[in-house]
């Protein structure tokens, strides 16, 4: 199968979107698919506000309609709301064509943390965005609710997954070497919606290292000089750092998933966080991690949790399973239609059923 997949987020960008949809593509292509990313490189762009390092590709439509109409895709899937996401969004739209979305960031929440917009506002539009689709892929059962319950329709299941021959049986990483124990790591972009004075500002023993960049570094380290700043670290000094801790902290009220909580889990690693969608999705209370409303009691009540136990646990979090998911959501285009995608524009291609999806879409980009 031919699978077209449309992100505003790729390299070089460092998030969990990136790596799931990294991770994605190789196990689609190890399946024996053909995969065509279509994202911002080679775009002219610009810098994402607040998110300088994120590029938004500016008007990206003609560029879009090439790729497609070159690769003739069996099935297209929109990973992100930017204007690449919009552009073959549009493209779809105008010839009929079947599409699937995944939501992968709590835009709303985000916003909102920044910049005084209203959610209901943010939902309103990200319904209309996502309303378009065949279906929309969500990570979780209570991102699925919770979305359910905002109007949301259509939604499919695709989890995530852990490349566990990166993140099993790791030595820790000699930069932890000589700190005082319990060495507690976060890991994410330091950014204001992480949450991350809730985990920098606990007063627990041992060693705080947060591993990780963004906007609030300097913020953050002026005001937590005790704890250790590592930057962005990847691949196989990522797994080290997190073998090397006790626990994993996730202080995060907003993510949709959180993966690296199950990176730290293959690493033998509890986690410790708050009961929020995410967590509650990926931890065994007890077990795997601590859930708790006060962050201190969840890191020092998983110190006494089986390592050995996190690890077998995080076997389950495979990206073949991930991956077949995601291709059992796919709306695959029919025969018929194909050659319209392959082409230009022309009203005497769009199927009669564009008109009833194109009466509210009238004025997308």
């Amino acid at each position: 199968m031919r699978i077209a997949l449309a992100s505003d987020a790729w390299a070089p960008q460092t998030n969990g979107v990136v790596t799931t949809l990294k991770a994605t593509a190789d196990t689609l292509a190890a399946f024996g698919h053909d995969v065509r990313v279509i994202s911002p490189q080679g775009l002219r762009s610009i810098a994402c506000p607040s998110y300088p390092e994120i590029r938004l590709a500016v008007a990206p439509g003609a560029h879009v309609a090439r790729q497609l109409q070159a690769f003739r895709p069996h099935a297209i899937h929109v990973a992100t709301e930017g204007p690449v996401g919009l552009a073959v969004r549009s493209y779809c739209l105008a010839r009929g064509a079947p599409f699937t979305t995944s939501y992968h960031t709590r835009y709303p929440e985000y916003l909102r943390a920044r910049w005084p917009v209203p959610l209901a506002a943010s939902y309103a539009w990200l319904r209309r965005f996502h309303g378009a689709a065949e279906r929309t892929f969500v990570s979780s059962a209570s991102l699925e609710t919770q979305l359910t319950r905002r109007g949301f329709e259509q939604l499919h299941l695709w989890r995530r997954g852990v490349d566990l021959k990166r993140f099993r049986n790791v030595a820790a990483h000699r930069e932890l070497a000589g700190l005082p124990r319990p060495i507690v790591a976060c890991v994410g972009r330091l950014a204001v919606e992480k949450n991350l004075h809730a985990f920098l500002g606990l007063d627990v023993p041992g060693s705080k290292v947060m591993i990780g960049d963004g906007p609030e570094r300097a913020a953050l380290t002026r005001r937590y000089p005790r704890a250790i700043f590592t930057g962005y670290r990847f691949g196989d000094e990522l797994a080290s750092l997190l073998a090397g801790a006790d626990v994993l902290a996730f202080p995060s009220l907003t993510d949709t998933f959180g993966l690296v909580m199950i990176e730290a889990l293959a690493c033998g690693v509890p986690v410790a966080a708050f009961p929020v969608p995410g967590p509650i999705d990926v931890i065994e209370p007890g077990v795997t991690g601590v859930l708790h409303t006060d962050l201190a009691v969840a890191i020092t009540s998983a110190l006494g949790l089986d390592r050995g136990v996190c690890a077998r646990r995080a076997a389950a979090f495979s990206w073949q399973a991930a991956t077949a998911q995601f291709l059992a959501g796919l709306a695959p285009i029919p025969q018929a239609l194909r050659a319209t995608v392959a082409v230009r524009r022309s009203s005497a291609m769009i199927a009669p059923v564009v008109a009833r999806r194109q009466t509210s879409e009238a004025g997308d980009v």
